[in-house]
């Protein structure tokens, strides 16, 4: 089960606000960073991912085990946050 969800998001990006949307009709609670508002965050978004594509969802678990998520990918998300 997801105990903490963080998406990395920027302004102009259509998957994030997908992701959101779907976080949101699951009844996840998640925090948002901006990157075009936070880009001193652009290095932790990079180094959880290894990516410079947004989004990224980052799902820390019960057990504080991470799951890094890029992209609009239903079928991971579902399992990360499960």
């Amino acid at each position: 089960m997801a105990k903490d969800i963080t998406i990395f998001t920027t302004n102009t990006c259509a998957y994030c606000v997908m992701v959101k949307k779907w976080l949101g009709a699951k009844g996840h609670n998640y925090q948002e960073v901006n990157l075009d508002q936070h880009p001193e965050r652009q290095k932790e978004a990079f180094e959880v991912s290894g990516q410079l594509a947004v989004p990224v969802t980052v799902i820390t678990k019960e057990d504080d085990s991470k799951e890094v998520v890029v992209g609009y990918n239903l079928a991971k998300l579902a399992s990360a946050v499960s």
